[in-house]
């Protein structure tokens, strides 16, 4: 009986170790809740003092704090670390908030969050100012980049689309009042496309007028034309297009001019236009010419997407450019179009000098991790603004059928624009699925 009790102690202990470590590569979020968790916020709960004075983290205390430490508690006088304010755990990592004493600022703790993540043994650190004095450390626990689960709460709203999962497990979202004009870039078969469909399938929930241009033969957003206001595939079609939306927007200036306003955000909703957003596949397509005969018309492109980043964020036009490239070797105009992208999104590139031109006038520092991105991790990017903050993103895993669906789901939200209705796109015509001999059902026949 005593050798069976043992046995059955021994093949207990052995398959609950082996769930835990299947746990931990095939669910990851359990085992943190379970085992991570736990173990990481006792390790920060103890050497936190000791962690952030090797850090260099500290400050020398007051003289009043010195004062009564040395003769009324009679204690030693230490170093004076942030303060913590709230610890809590999440499903991916812990959070915690820190009130900075006087001679630190959130830099400094940016400076060390990967000491910090070597000393508490977590997957990364990430350091956010939530208000002045504040920082929040955002400790990831695993890898929540390797199979991406977006969180629950992330759905379009407005004119935020949440289109990729951060580092830290919070979602990014693609803000168009705040960052109205972007850039994509990425060599091919790292997750570009993925990105764009993402995107495609938060903007198509919204009520907003989706214009495509996509000059390789229009392959990537045929199949979204349910959707879409307009649609064009050849250069000659994309500079009319583009002349087209600079005329709409000199017209929204008359109206807000009329109204007296200098937003559209600040119109009666009765009388305010439908935001547009123009999604450009491939850039170089718009730029590159074969002859000389083709220079007028690039030329007209070229200014007329200027035009629209200098000055259609104020009425609601935005533009959403993805390209491979992206610097002066495609020609004139094209650094001064980049420079008015405000929000910047690098996958994996081929050279760093790719890298360079989506990221070093924004956040240098985001340029080696830009240039590291493993090829076994598509959809992997780096996500920056012009406010100098960056954070490594990667996009679920999306089919184009799923957004495809989206698509005709929601084809009701196409608006009415006038302007728009010659390159209004035809839907694609789905063949209908033919039955099987045994699913074929007999036709009543009428009397």
């Amino acid at each position: 009986m005593t050798d069976l009790t043992v046995w059955l102690e021994a093949t207990g202990a052995v398959s609950a170790a082996g769930g835990l470590g299947y746990a931990k590569s095939r669910a990851p979020r359990v085992y943190w809740s379970l085992v991570g968790m736990p173990v990481t916020w006792g390790r920060f709960a103890l050497s936190y003092r000791s962690t952030m004075d090797v850090c260099g983290l500290t400050v020398q205390p007051s003289g009043l704090r010195a004062f009564m430490t040395r003769n009324v508690a009679r204690r030693e006088v230490q170093p004076v670390p942030p303060k913590i304010r709230r610890v809590r755990g999440t499903s991916t990592g812990l959070r915690v908030t820190l009130r900075l004493p006087a001679g630190l600022e959130p830099a400094d703790l940016i400076a060390s969050s990967e000491r910090l993540r070597h000393a508490w043994g977590v997957h990364s650190v990430t350091v956010t100012e939530t208000k002045p004095g504040y920082v929040e450390l955002r400790m990831t626990g695993y890898d929540v980049l390797r199979r991406v689960r977006m969180p629950r709460g992330a759905q379009p709203r407005g004119m935020v689309v949440p289109v990729a999962l951060r580092e830290d497990g919070t979602a990014f979202e693609r803000d168009y009042r705040a960052a109205p004009m972007a850039l994509t870039l990425g060599a091919n078969q790292s997750g570009k496309s993925m990105y764009q469909r993402n995107l495609i399938k938060g903007l198509a929930q919204l009520p907003v007028a989706l214009v495509g241009i996509d000059c390789k033969r229009g392959v990537e957003q045929t199949a979204y034309a349910s959707r879409l206001s307009a649609l064009v595939t050849s250069p000659d079609d994309a500079a009319s297009l583009l002349g087209v939306l600079v005329a709409e927007m000199e017209d929204r200036f008359d109206l807000l001019s009329r109204h007296g306003v200098s937003d559209l955000w600040e119109l009666p909703e009765s009388t305010r236009p439908v935001p547009v957003v123009v999604l450009v596949d491939e850039i170089a397509e718009l730029f590159l010419i074969s002859s000389k005969k083709d220079e007028e018309r690039r030329e007209r492109i070229v200014t007329a997407l200027i035009r629209l980043a200098q000055m259609a964020r104020a009425v609601g036009i935005h533009l959403e450019i993805c390209g491979q490239r992206f610097g002066s070797d495609l020609g004139k105009g094209a650094t001064m179009l980049r420079a008015q992208l405000t929000g910047r999104v690098v996958h994996r590139v081929n050279d760093k000098q790719t890298a360079e031109m989506g990221l070093n006038d924004v956040a240098p520092d985001a340029v080696p991790v830009a240039s590291l991105i493993p090829m076994e991790r598509p959809g992997t990017a780096v996500a920056a603004d012009s406010s100098g903050g960056w954070s490594k993103i990667r996009t679920p895993n999306t089919t184009r059928d799923e957004v495809v669906a989206v698509c005709r789901a929601f084809a009701h939200l196409v608006p009415d624009l006038p302007v728009l209705a010659p390159f209004r796109p035809a839907a694609p015509v789905v063949p209908a699925p033919v039955a099987g001999p045994s699913l074929v059902k007999p036709r009543p026949v009428t009397p």
